[in-house]
């Protein structure tokens, strides 16, 4: 297990080297400068700002110390908020965000899965007919028209909730919907499909002409068996999750650090685009490096040298 677990360590490290690196070089590649703007600074402001920044250091050298930076938790200093540190700027946005996403988390995957139940457990039933209704519509109609609309009737209109804010808990109802509507459209899905199979499999058949208890089936194997695609989807579910709170955050005014990687990119603060992308770099590869670990945990099919016994 300690060799498996280093083993996905390793490639994550790697990985982040990788993104690292591509980020860097990708916002060297832009043209123009950071400074720019409606009104440009003199010659002699803009030359102290490019020294205060090592921007009139060769790329190399800035590259090198850039990652040696990155090696200590610094990620450098704001280009537009004064003596402010993307380091600051990220602590100090991410509490919102961290906890609408593990909300949206929680909600996706209990939600998904006792619909993905129903479904396999009513086949071919007005329940299963129902479920993956919504389930195509929560694949097919993206996240930032369903909080448009989720504003629109329950808040414009009904109002129930606030159109914008995070203030109240009701204020997380509308953003955690339309966060979550898709991750439970594909769980639900993945669980149906997984639960249909393992109930027409040949164990459950003679758990049951064993005579055991058809909640003790339920539990012992069906359940378990069946949300194994479930544990598989939890990392891309997280990058959706992450990656689709920042439109979210924008829609409905929620200052985390979605709609400061909004602003930052407007404003075109380099330091925090770079910072923001690392940053949530780092939470997709933790997500799928516990996924990894979950997974051959939960499935004791899964050989730890990455392979399944045959």
């Amino acid at each position: 297990m300690l060799r498996y677990v280093a083993s996905k360590f390793f490639y994550m490290l790697v990985s982040l080297f990788i993104l690292i690196s591509a980020t860097f070089f990708l916002m060297k590649a832009i043209p123009g400068d950071p400074f720019m703007g409606e009104k440009k600074p003199s010659p002699e402001i803009l030359a102290r700002l490019m020294e205060q920044y090592d921007l009139d250091k060769p790329v190399f050298q800035q590259y090198t110390k850039y990652l040696g930076n990155i090696a200590q938790g610094d990620f450098g200093l704001s280009m537009k908020q004064q003596n402010q540190s993307v380091t600051d700027i990220i602590t100090d946005t991410f509490g919102p965000s961290l906890r609408l996403g593990l909300i949206a988390i929680v909600v996706a995957v209990i939600v998904g899965v006792l619909l993905g139940m129903l479904a396999a457990l009513y086949h071919r039933r007005l329940i299963d007919s129902a479920a993956m209704i919504l389930s195509v519509l929560g694949i097919a109609v993206p996240s930032f028209v369903l909080a448009s609309l989720l504003q629109y009737v329950l808040a414009e209109k009904a109002g129930i909730f606030n159109v914008m804010g995070f203030d109240s808990p009701l204020d997380y109802v509308l953003p955690v919907m339309a966060l979550s509507a898709q991750p439970i459209a594909f769980i639900a899905r993945l669980t149906r499909s997984s639960m249909l199979e393992v109930l027409h499999s040949d164990y459950i058949k003679t758990a049951k002409a064993k005579g055991l208890n058809w909640m003790a089936i339920m539990f012992r194997h069906v359940i378990r068996n069946g949300i194994l695609p479930v544990v598989t989807y939890v990392g891309p579910m997280t990058a959706n999750i992450i990656t689709g709170s920042v439109v979210i955050e924008q829609i409905f005014g929620i200052g985390g650090i979605g709609k400061q990687f909004v602003d930052s990119i407007t404003n075109r603060d380099y330091t925090v685009i770079m910072g923001i992308t690392i940053f949530y770099g780092i939470l997709l590869m933790l997500a799928r490096f516990m996924t990894d670990i979950a997974y051959a945990v939960v499935d004791p099919r899964i050989k730890l040298d990455g392979g399944k016994e045959g």
